[in-house]
């Protein structure tokens, strides 16, 4: 029974990472790329890098805490739109707790 239950998570989990929508920010103004994260719970985006061309940039970008996994927190981010280089939007990370345990320990100021 465990296994249907695990089986049947698995299978909704992977339904839901196809079902994320993809949008270019770059060809949207900053509001419209907040109102569709904002309406969507969480969206990727994927534009290129203006420091490497023809890279691809991309990552999922949500619109609140409830839509990040179990141990990841939600960070303010930012991306270029049609009307701004630097649109404020939030993604989810790790957090970095070695970064915060050198930056404790080993700065002595």
């Amino acid at each position: 029974m465990k296994t249907i239950v695990l089986a049947a998570c698995l299978t909704l989990v992977a339904a839901e990472a196809q079902a994320i929508s993809r949008y270019d920010p770059t060809h949207m103004s900053c509001d419209k790329v907040q109102s569709t994260i904002a309406r969507q719970g969480a969206v990727i985006l994927r534009y290129q890098s203006k420091r490497v061309p023809g890279l691809p940039l991309y990552d999922r970008y949500v619109q609140s805490q409830q839509f990040c996994t179990m141990g990841e927190v939600r960070t303010r981010a930012y991306v270029p739109s049609a009307d701004t280089k630097s649109c404020p939007v939030y993604n989810c990370k790790r957090p970095d707790n070695d970064r915060h345990f050198r930056r404790r320990f080993f700065h002595h100021n």
